[in-house]
């Protein structure tokens, strides 16, 4: 299912960049992911080649046991990271192979598992209801049996700051018990989001030499210092940074997985990612961003929209004479561009780069990749984007390089005539809708007709109809995921709106994109690019 350890980083085991986006992430207000979104979610993280991802809690949470199990059954191939499960300590008065919830740690086969433990006096004491001597014999005891079983274990020492604070020598034994029990790494959570570097790094330094253990950091934005305070930690001696894409997470989030990957990279020179990832922080951030369904934050640090930006005046001036004058890092080492203008700029490079990934050469060929960026920009500034939807911006660049001599993309599976959808309210209460497709595929004219639950699934039913009898691989595929957001600047019902479609055809998943003021016909667009990415997939098939 996965590495052990986390392989090709230039730091290797030195220095851990832990992803907690599908644990901790999960807990922001507005997200859900469904087990897909989390296979996602993590196939995205390993190429951009996070040590450690974090996928859940397996015995508590359904959508997390499952996600263990279709990443087990060979469902998620991991590259770079290690897949880590979360999990509390055995319960007080039971023995850690006795107890449910420790056991579906193992049961989830990840080869690496993060415990929570309180560290704060008052938690012990008030929410776990035991005494000291107990809650670190819980620790020990639960570290022991699953290091014993042969798992890597880390220890998240909840609430340890507030706790450190408050009793020193309490904070410490829990540390000391997980420790001597086994545990890799004592992690340091901020767990409230209180502290401030300066504080915080200052009680990093004391516990380090006060106890020579090997040191991570995990902290909450309650005080919009989680970047500040990670980046302090690190320079204060942690080598395991805990982070969330975005800074996804409860109240006001964690630390930004990308802003303190751009710190350690750029500032402080720490290869905490394998050669060229640095220069994937923005596509990763905002694909994260696309499949949690959230509308990417354009004042983002290193990955924003807005993090390059620049208006007409002094900025202007000055980087037409260089551009670093008023850039702190170059744009590109983080995947991003500079921009002067408010609408988003397609880079040549980063489409080159993309396109090669995609299988398409725009290399040597510069008015197709002139065209290609034009389009692209054109298209993002109407409300498009292919960061999530690699199949529709294939789609893109081949018609771009390729032109009139495409036969699939010239002569597309099928032609649409017209379609007409309609919503029938019926008597008895149930809503059904109705869908109508001509089209023509494999010169004939073909009409069908089907009902759905809803427009989209109607005009998705009818259209299978149509194409089923001329299209051998069309009973393969089927619509995996389907996600709308509704674009800024076109208030009330006359918005413009995103579709997201992701196709799977059983053995692999694609996602197209369509934009438009109706949506039926942005989802009309999506599913099209779908079918037609898969019919490039099939040229040269018997």
């Amino acid at each position: 299912m996965s590495r052990k350890e986390p392989a090709d980083t230039p730091l290797g085991d030195a220095f851990h960049l832990y992803d907690t986006t599908l644990r901790d992430g999960a807990q922001r207000e507005g997200i859900s992911y469904s087990v897909a979104d989390k296979l996602a979610v993590a196939r995205l993280l390993d190429d951009l080649g996070v040590g450690f991802i974090e996928g859940g809690w397996p015995g508590a949470l359904p959508k997390d046991t499952e996600f263990f199990a279709r990443a087990a059954s060979g469902e998620l191939k991991l590259n770079h990271a290690a897949l880590v499960a979360f999990g509390a300590t055995r319960k007080a008065g039971t023995k850690a192979e006795q107890d449910t919830q420790v056991r579906a740690l193992l049961d989830s086969q990840a080869p690496v598992i993060t415990l929570v433990a309180k560290s704060d006096l008052r938690h012990i004491e008030r929410a776990l209801r035991v005494d000291v001597d107990e809650a670190c014999e819980m620790v020990r005891d639960t570290v022991a049996f699953l290091v014993g079983e042969g798992r890597r274990v880390f220890l998240d020492a909840e609430h340890f700051f507030d706790g450190y604070a408050f009793s020193p020598d309490t904070a410490l034994k829990v540390l000391d018990a997980g420790v001597n029990a086994g545990a890799d790494v004592a992690v340091l959570c901020d767990t409230n989001g209180g502290q401030l570097p300066l504080g915080l790094a200052e009680t990093v330094r004391e516990v380090k030499e006060r106890t020579g253990f090997r040191l991570g950091i995990h902290c909450q934005d309650d005080t919009s210092c989680a970047v500040a305070n990670s980046v302090a930690a690190a320079q204060a001696g942690v080598t395991h940074v805990q982070c969330t894409a975005n800074g996804y997470g409860e109240r006001a989030g964690n630390a930004d997985l990308f802003a303190v990957t751009g710190n350690l990279v750029t500032k402080l020179g720490m290869e905490v990612l394998p050669t060229g990832g640095a220069a994937e922080l923005t596509r990763v951030s905002h694909a994260l961003a696309e499949i949690a369904n959230l509308a990417p934050y354009t004042h983002q640090a290193y990955v924003g929209a807005s993090a390059f930006a620049h208006k007409a005046g002094l900025h202007a001036s000055a980087i037409k004479v260089d551009p670093l004058l008023y850039n702190h890092i170059d744009p590109a080492s983080v995947g991003n561009d500079m921009r002067v203008l408010v609408t988003e700029m397609a880079g040549r490079a980063s489409l080159e780069l993309k396109g090669r990934e995609l299988g398409v050469d725009l290399a040597g060929q510069p008015e197709a990749l002139t065209s290609a960026v034009r389009k692209v920009k054109q298209l993002e500034s109407e409300g498009w984007s292919f960061e999530a939807a690699d199949a529709s911006l294939e789609l893109l660049l081949r018609r771009e390089v390729d032109g009139p001599q495409s036969d699939v993309l010239d002569e597309p599976p099928f032609e649409l005539e017209s379609y007409r959808v309609v919503l029938d309210h019926r008597s008895d209460g149930e809503v059904v809708s109705e869908a109508t497709v001509k089209v023509h595929v494999g010169g004939q004219r073909v009409i069908a007709t089907a009902e759905g639950n809803g427009p989209v699934h109607a005009l998705d039913a009818a259209l299978r109809e149509a194409l089923s009898p001329h299209l051998s691989w069309l009973d393969s595929v089927e619509l995996a995921d389907y996600k709308v957001r509704i674009l800024p600047g076109h208030p009330g019902t006359d918005a413009v709106t995103r579709v997201l479609v992701e196709t799977s055809d059983g053995e692999r998943e694609w996602t197209t994109v369509g934009v438009h003021g109706n949506i039926v016909e942005a989802s009309w667009l999506a599913l099209c690019d779908a079918l037609v990415h898969k019919s490039l997939s099939e040229i040269g098939k018997p």
